[in-house]
């Protein structure tokens, strides 16, 4: 799955980086479903990614309502996520 699903919060990002292990731990342990997509397992997402953020840095994290964080802070997802009523 290299494209976002547009009801859903999408992740972009790979094992190897410390922020996009931090963003993960972040969702998982407020129980947010999300769908995970590894850049190692899937390297052609890497240019969804960019695409969607004009970045190359991850994690690139894309929300139902089409908006993104691209290497979000604790303090950035979780305001996102109470402003979309997820928290």
């Amino acid at each position: 799955m290299s494209t976002p699903v547009s009801d859903t919060i999408t992740m972009f990002g790979a094992e190897w980086c410390g922020d996009c292990r931090r963003t993960k731990k972040q969702l998982d342990d407020l129980g947010i479903e999300y769908t995970y997509v590894d850049l190692v397992a899937e390297p052609a997402a890497a240019d969804v990614a960019k695409e969607i953020s004009g970045r190359m840095n991850i994690p690139v994290v894309v929300y139902p309502d089409a908006s993104h964080h691209v290497e979000p802070s604790n303090a950035d997802v979780e305001a996102k996520l109470r402003e979309l009523s997820l928290i």
